[in-house]
């Protein structure tokens, strides 16, 4: 009954609304749908995502992901005349403004200004985001030690907080400070880590540098896209594979194009499920480049060990 008013409705609607009219408007929004990888110049270079989307007839709505946090949606999407804007709630900042989004599509590019709750103003450039989509199996090379489990070779800190250190074959993050962050970089690969944390802290996997899969304490709690094992703030598990803090846990990753694979703790908790775009925190939005492993050390103590990854050829 429900599905025979809302065809009802539809049909209403068509028959009062000029097709002419409406499949102009339907056109002219195309080109802004789709996802733009952002770079946003501030007092650093720093990465965002948009998605722009079709809801039902004539509407667009949409995500957007800031240089922090997660995905947040976009109740409307403005798009006039190459004319683009939004607004969004704050996330994180301590203010009642919204962040606004003002930009102009030429030439399948994005160019403009976000204005942050707290009145700061910043220009952004933005291209298609890349398919990544893959056309050959993938075959596999040899597995690579990341961590030698002696020394910090092979990797370098990203901020002043040099609070790793490398102590019997664990690599050790002891108090909130910097990320740190492999100096090879790779394409799609097979990520086995173990990790440990304490009761309430806090890290993530950073897949290519870009891709957060979050490594949190969250025993016992329903699964959720920005808690344990999630891809932050896009993919949810579908199960809580978390152990109880203090306990050695495992994620083996796959990651080719968007596509990723999460077992943890021996359970496949996300299979095969495409990555929309860039996690909050991430190094850059250049997708369709290689990137790093890293690893988040500014939420709290944490330990890994046994990072081994192997390549596609």
């Amino acid at each position: 009954m429900y599905r025979r008013f809302l065809s009802f409705l539809l049909v209403a609607f068509l028959l009062t609304f000029p097709k002419s009219e409406l499949l102009a408007q339907i056109k002219d929004s195309r080109p802004i749908i789709g996802r733009w990888d952002l770079t946003v110049q501030m007092d650093r270079v720093a990465p965002s995502w948009l998605e722009v989307k079709l809801s039902g007839l004539k509407t667009l709505v949409g995500y957007f992901v800031a240089e922090g946090g997660s995905a947040r949606p976009i109740a409307e999407v403005k798009y006039d005349n190459g004319k683009v804007s939004f607004s969004i709630p704050t996330q994180w900042d301590v203010s009642n403004n919204p962040m606004v989004f003002e930009g102009t599509l030429e030439n399948d590019q994005l160019s403009g200004f976000i204005t942050t709750p707290r009145g700061a103003r910043y220009p952004f450039t933005g291209v298609r985001a890349p398919l990544l989509k893959r056309t050959t199996p993938v075959v596999w090379g040899k597995p690579i030690q990341l961590f030698n489990g002696k020394n910090l070779d092979g990797w370098h800190m990203s901020g002043k907080e040099q609070q790793w250190v490398a102590e019997n074959g664990i690599l050790k993050s002891p108090r909130s400070g910097s990320n740190i962050i492999t100096d090879a970089q790779f394409t799609d690969f097979k990520l086995h880590i173990e990790f440990r944390y304490p009761a309430g802290s806090n890290s993530g996997v950073y897949l290519r540098g870009r891709y957060e899969v979050q490594v949190e304490d969250n025993y016992g709690l329903e699964p959720s896209s920005t808690l344990f094992g999630g891809i932050y703030g896009f993919l949810t598990p579908n199960e809580m594979a978390a152990k109880k803090p203090g306990e050695w846990q495992t994620y083996d990753i796959t990651l080719i194009g968007r596509r990723v694979t999460v077992i943890a703790n021996g359970k496949a908790i996300i299979v095969d499920q495409i990555i929309p775009g860039i996690t909050g925190g991430a190094l850059d939005s250049k997708e369709g480049e290689p990137g790093p492993i890293y690893l988040q050390g500014d939420h709290g103590p944490v330990e890994y060990r046994n990072i081994v990854l192997t390549p596609a050829k």
